[in-house]
């Protein structure tokens, strides 16, 4: 008896001794040291598997004094370890996985900012998704030597960037995509543009930068190019980065250039220009045809028009970035990111600028125009992240403050006053923008098996886009003196200000998967809401001379300053206000929306989502007509109840090719001064005015598209896509009853169809040459088809237009486009790692505005653009990015059709043109 309870004893003890044994540590990426959240750790002859966490930390037990260890991730080669135990041993064995380029499609993949930021993650991420969606990551981002939102973006299949009109996607302008930072809606700080100007945030915070090309029913239904969602990042490891940089575009630095002697200060060159513009109080809040006296006119306004000759500089740009982490308990972590830039730029523009008089078939303005604008970017962003095994909780900071100072001269002949060919028009200008958001982001898992989890988020964004004491005089130009008429408003001031007062945006959702204990092979319940509140409030405000006992005055060009205040003191003229009763005017948007989506896994081959949102959409908009200041005003409110309704399939051909099909409903909505009624009155008589009868469209959508993935780093597809508008939004040209100038206004079109094709692939060269392994080209092209049908009812202008067609193309949107780039990698030596990247794109002809009144449309002229990049880390901390911009330097160009229904009379039908210069940047980096 005692014998056999010896052996119990014995056995047991062996038994407690094996289970003591455990191997832990981390995993860590081996170019990055970044820990890998994800990878699956196995003994495999005991049948035991675990994942790392979120800090790429593992443990597993063994029952042996040896076994082997294997750590597979995807996009990574596989490593096994052998482990030999001592007694009751914890043996701890840190793991760095390196890059692989061989296929892993079979791992399972963990969506978290740390891995997801590898280019070769994205990709199989893209395999595996059901809607079709594109991705790039920080990874990438850097290897490119991209710098800003912006331009990354522009590294994904059928997007490509207009200058200053922000991007176009599937050639599809501004107004068809939305953008949300973490999931969450934020307003555009300008409302002449739908979303923000991404260049305004620099990729060092971001972690992903994910477009939608199809919907999901929880993305806004202002849906029709594309959603941009920018995930942002906080570092896994303690971070301090200076960055300085240096350009040099020509045409445009070490060039002639003027600058406002309202900018030419310190704090102006960092883009803080005091309140010296702000509108005089003594005219007050509501305006009364107010006239100045001359003492009033002398002291009451903080800025003149006097002007510097000088050269333009250098661009410049400075930003630092710090970040850490601290780990403490269990499973727990704080993160933070803190990050400061700032950049400027000189920029010059000379060419063409003019209009067509529509009764008389010549131009209305022929002018030339110059244009020397001094630009400031700067932004601090902020980002802390709280970790646990199963909650994580972040709070971002972002507040973005831009400045554009603006000396604009043109000269020739305008009111078709072809014998006056000296008109001189000087256009000096502040425009400021202010961008404040904060976001609360809350993840928690309500199982510890994961299948149960909701998330959280809820943003507050304020904003302002200003144009203080925006002033301009008008005369005629003689050896550098101008002579100028104190009638017809010669001299005018323009106090304009869009006060976004608050933008409050909020997301909740459920997630249930189910179905199977993989998760991998379990089907999901998504349940949500989303939605966001905006109201804004503008003030447009003239001020303009009034002959008093003289009719007329000369002056140098740049230094009217000192005989405008004697002829004040003289009371030969002085000011009055000349604001109408339309000054005034307010918007409210409302966006309340609930969603479902579900996703079913069908077999080991098909996927499909389906899913509905619920959308109630409400844009209430408050002004006057010009007349009566006391009068009420008139409310303009659009309300509907849309039902959207999405379905996303992917069928799997085979483990490296799949089959995917979307099809859905969705809306737009137009930019904010496509509907807002707002005269901006330019100093040339070209006016831009919203439509507040201006309706949203509603979009049908359809996808097909077939990818393969011959490697990890690989990618070919082909894609057809249709669309279908009811009502789009479309910019035209009309004659201004007003002035005599060019409007340029909104208006829906009857509907639309579109048709497209997309071929878009990423190869490595080693197919062709083994000498060739470090080369790599992308190429995608867009080839579609449109037509858009005119209201004839609603849009009588347009009737006419084009010996009475009643359709053409839809304005806004390119026949084609291409991209493509070419990647050198190599390392030179073990601390030198570079990569060059030529890239290429153009798009084609498109209408820029529609015509009216006899006259053909106004087409923007195929572009094409070459850049260059070279990015060098030469040591751990040290690293260099050349980039050349620009390269082939075309001429853009705006110019009229030749079917128009009068008979024009100008041989040359260009409209707008310039050169932008071929760029030169280099930026150095050093990382403590």
């Amino acid at each position: 008896m005692k014998i056999k309870l010896l052996l119990v004893l014995t056995l047991c003890s062996f038994i407690a001794f094996a289970q003591k044994a455990t191997v832990f540590g981390k995993v860590l990426d081996a170019e990055s040291k970044t820990p890998l959240h994800g990878v699956t750790v196995s003994i495999k002859s005991e049948k035991k598997s675990t994942l790392t966490d979120t800090n790429g930390s593992y443990s597993i037990p063994s029952n042996a004094n040896k076994c082997t260890v294997s750590f597979s991730y995807v996009g990574y080669e596989t490593r096994t370890e052998t482990i030999i135990f001592s007694s009751n041993e914890k043996q701890e064995k840190n793991i760095y996985l390196k890059s692989s380029s061989k296929s892993l499609d079979e791992v399972v993949i963990q969506k978290t900012a740390s891995s997801r930021e590898k280019e070769t993650a994205l990709l199989t991420e893209q395999k595996k998704a059901v809607e079709i969606k594109q991705s790039i990551g920080a990874q990438e981002l850097s290897r490119k030597g991209v710098s800003d939102v912006e331009e990354g973006l522009t590294k994904i299949t059928g997007i490509t960037k207009v200058d200053g009109r922000g991007l176009f996607v599937r050639g599809l302008e501004d107004r068809y995509n939305n953008l949300l930072i973490n999931d969450l809606a934020v307003p555009s700080n300008n409302p002449f543009k739908k979303i923000i100007a991404l260049d305004l945030f620099p990729t060092d915070i971001v972690s992903v930068l994910e477009t939608y090309k199809t919907f999901n029913s929880n993305l806004y239904g202002d849906f029709a190019g594309g959603t941009f969602n920018i995930v942002t990042t906080a570092s896994n490891k303690p971070t301090t980065k200076l960055s300085i940089g240096t350009g040099f575009t020509t045409q445009n630095n070490l060039q002639k250039f003027i600058i406002s002697s309202d900018a030419s200060s310190t704090s102006d060159f960092f883009g803080f220009s005091g309140n010296d513009r702000d509108l005089p109080k003594i005219v007050g809040t509501k305006p009364s045809n107010y006239q100045f006296t001359s003492q009033e006119s002398i002291k009451s306004f903080g800025s003149g028009f006097d002007a510097k000759e000088t050269k333009s500089p250098l661009n410049s740009s400075i930003s630092i970035l710090h970040s850490d982490k601290y780990s403490f308990g269990t499973k727990k972590s704080i993160q933070y990111l803190f990050s400061v830039n700032y950049d400027n730029s000189y920029q010059v523009r000379k060419g063409l600028d003019r209009f067509f008089n529509t009764n008389q078939g010549n131009y209305d303005n022929n002018l030339v125009a110059t244009k020397y604008k001094f630009t400031t970017n700067a932004s601090l962003l902020g980002s802390i992240v709280y970790k646990s095994n199963r909650a994580q909780l972040v709070s971002n900071t972002f507040y973005l403050k831009t400045t554009e100072n603006l000396i604009q001269d043109q000269l020739g002949y305008t009111n078709s006053q072809t014998n006056q060919n000296n008109t001189f028009i000087r256009l000096n200008q502040l425009q400021e923008t202010s961008f404040l958001n904060s976001q609360l982001l809350f993840n928690y898992k309500l199982t510890s098996n994961e299948k149960h989890q909701v998330k959280a988020g809820i943003s507050y964004a304020k904003t302002n886009f200003s144009l203080p004491d925006r002033k301009s005089f008008r005369g005629t130009l003689d050896n550098n003196t101008i002579n100028l008429n104190y009638t017809g408003n010669s001299i005018v001031r323009q106090y304009m200000d869009f006060d976004g007062k608050y933008n409050v945006s909020g997301l909740l959702e459920y997630n249930w998967k189910f179905g199977s204990d993989d998760l991998t092979k379990a089907h999901k319940l998504t349940v949500g809401y989303n939605g966001y509140l905006n109201q804004m409030e503008s003030s447009f405000r003239f001020m303009v001379s009034q002959n008093m006992l003289s009719n007329s005055v000369s002056f140098p060009v740049n230094a009217p300053d000192a005989t405008l205040q004697s002829e004040l003191y003289n009371l030969n003229f002085t000011y009055r206000e000349g604001t109408n009763a339309s000054y005034k005017a307010k918007l409210q948007e409302f966006v309340n929306a609930g969603y479902v989506d579900l996703a079913l896994k069908l077999g080991s081959k098909t996927d499909v989502n389906f899913g509905s949102r619920l959308e109630q959409s409400s844009r209430e908009t408050r002004y006057r007509e010009p007349g009566d200041f006391d009068a009420p005003f008139i409310v303009k409110k659009v309300d509907k109840f849309y039902v959207l309704p999405t379905v996303n399939s992917k069928y799997k051909l085979n483990d490296k090719s799949n089959l995917r099909f979307a099809a859905s409903k969705t809306i737009t909505r137009p930019v904010v001064m496509e509907s807002y009624p707002l005269e901006f009155v330019n100093p040339d008589a070209t006016i831009e005015n919203g439509n507040p009868n201006v309706k949203n469209s509603e979009n049908y959508n359809f996808d097909l598209k077939y990818e393969l993935f011959p490697t990890n780093k690989e990618m070919v597809a082909v894609s057809l896509f249709s669309k279908y508008l009811q009502n789009p939004i479309e910019r035209l040209f009309v004659q201004s009853a007003g002035s005599g100038g060019l409007q340029i206004t909104y208006n829906n079109s009857k509907s639309a169809v579109l048709y497209g094709a997309e071929l878009e692939f990423l190869l490595q060269m080693k197919r062709i040459s083994e000498s060739l392994s470090n080369f790599s080209v992308g190429f995608n092209t867009s080839l579609m088809l449109t037509q858009a049908t005119i209201d004839k009812e609603n849009n009588a202008v347009e009737t006419i237009v084009r010996k009475n067609k009643t359709t053409r193309n839809l304005q806004g949107a390119s026949p084609w486009l291409i991209n493509a780039d070419l990647k050198y990698e190599a390392d030179f030596n073990k601390n030198w790692k570079n990569t060059m990247t030529l890239v290429y794109n153009i798009y084609g002809k498109r209408i820029y505005a529609v015509g009216t009144n006899g006259l053909d449309h106004y087409y923007e002229m195929p572009f094409g653009k070459l850049d260059f990049i070279w990015s060098n880390k030469f040591s751990e901390k040290w690293e260099l990015k050349l980039g050349v911009d620009n390269i082939l330097n075309p001429l853009y160009k705006i110019e009229m059709g030749k079917e128009n229904d009068i008979t024009i009379y100008e041989n040359d039908l260009t409209i707008k043109d310039y050169k932008r210069g071929t760029g030169f940047s280099l930026n150095l980096s050093y990382t403590f």
